[in-house]
């Protein structure tokens, strides 16, 4: 098991690693400055000048779909490979897009690509992967308990050549960007003749669809992240052409795990880049900043603060890689378990690592003049998206159980 830089990666690595720390995450702060400016939901003159322009200086390096993992559309990456580069994009609130690269764009790329039809891919799969539009992944509801996804409701009713839609989704995460084109959306189908994991389908709904309305932007702990957003939309009487559906009736939970089990990883590794920059944030702190007559650094538990911080990135990192590894493998149900297991560590482990930052920081901590805050904020959502602690937990532990036990978990 080789967990280690390849050499085909290490001068990709460096690439990308000197483009964000010299050339993106310098004007991360400039671009969020830019939200306030103005219409919060669309982008001003100087982002779209930011944006495009890091954009097309990645394209002409080169530097370009890296999660295209296995794929001759793609440098043919493995995961474990890619989630060097992951770690890297966490690092920087503009370089997961800068390198097209992005959530949850990656996860639906990934879903036209195995399963549209060739109009599909060429309506929205080419232009996602030119970086031109975005999308949104339509799953959680309002009014049922998400974490099982067999609760999921909406209702997709076969009408003639048709599908209609009805019902309410909730965190579409960037159905707020006004270059979002396309949602992929997981709905009721139901049918007596097939298992509970079977009676729900995936279907492409173009966003420009008459009878979707956007209700409203869902807050973070306050912060909407415009323009990207994380919107609660209602589906009325929505007719979605039937050749839109994925595979066919049914098929939903099989689309879902493909897709959710690599952005997992990738989620953990971005966020294991958070971590590290916290780290680095607040060493560079606890050294500039003096109290009671000495470097911070000196004061209190702060060297082993500092250590336990290193090392439990250290241990993150390597469950994050093995379970790319058992990915790599070609197994998803054998995959399966580690990627629960990384969704629950590397998330506690980043918010341990930016609040002990935090607290480094004093009051500046909590403010807008560092990353500390919006890091804090998306990696606490992170322990809920795609799946909360407790049900990754109880697959962990239903797996452990079997190697002792004839029941079933």
């Amino acid at each position: 098991m080789d967990l280690g830089m390849t050499e085909r990666l290490k001068p990709i690595h460096e690439q990308v690693a000197g483009m964000i720390a010299d050339e993106i995450r310098p004007l991360d702060a400039e671009f969020l400055a830019e939200v306030e400016k103005g219409d919060r939901w669309a982008y001003t003159e100087r982002q779209k000048e930011i944006l495009e322009g890091l954009k097309a200086t990645a394209k002409k390096r080169g530097l370009w779909n890296f999660w295209l993992t296995d794929s001759q559309r793609g440098y043919g990456l493995t995961t474990v490979e890619y989630a060097y580069l992951a770690e890297e994009m966490g690092k920087s609130h503009l370089a997961a897009e800068v390198f097209n690269c992005n959530a949850p764009d990656t996860g639906n790329m990934e879903v036209l690509e195995r399963y549209g039809s060739p109009d599909h891919k060429e309506k929205w799969l080419a232009p996602l992967l030119e970086g031109e539009i975005r999308s949104a992944y339509l799953m959680t509801e309002p009014d049922v308990a998400s974490s099982d996804a067999t609760n999921i409701a909406m209702s997709c009713i076969r009408d003639g050549d048709a599908y209609v839609l009805n019902g309410e989704k909730w965190w579409s995460s960037g159905a707020g960007d006004p270059r979002c084109a396309v949602y992929i959306v997981m709905v009721h189908t139901p049918s007596e003749g097939r298992s509970r994991h079977q009676q729900h389908s995936m279907i492409l709904v173009d966003a420009a669809s008459k009878g979707i309305e956007k209700l409203r932007p869902m807050a973070v702990y306050g912060m909407d992240d415009a323009p990207h957003g994380h919107l609660h939309i209602r589906f009325k009487d929505v007719r979605v052409p039937a050749e839109n559906l994925l595979l066919g009736e049914g098929r939903g939970f099989e689309i879902a795990q493909g897709r959710l089990g690599p952005g997992r990883i990738h989620h953990c590794m971005r966020a294991i880049g958070q971590a590290e920059n916290a780290l680095e944030l607040m060493c560079r702190r606890s050294l500039q900043r003096e109290a009671f007559g000495k470097p911070i650094a000196h004061l209190g538990a702060n060297y082993d603060i500092i250590a336990n911080c290193r090392m439990e990135i250290e241990q993150a990192r390597l469950l994050c890689l093995k379970a790319a590894w058992m990915m790599d493998q070609g197994d998803a149900r054998a995959a399966a378990p580690w990627i629960s297991q990384i969704k629950v560590v590397a998330p506690l482990m980043a918010l341990k690592v930016i609040d002990e930052a935090v607290q480094v920081h004093g009051a500046q901590g909590i403010s807008q003049d560092t990353t500390l805050a919006h890091s804090w904020k998306h990696v606490r959502t992170l322990r809920l998206a795609d799946g909360p602690d407790a049900v990754h937990r109880r697959q962990v532990a239903r797996t452990e159980l079997k190697k002792y036990s004839q029941e079933k978990f």
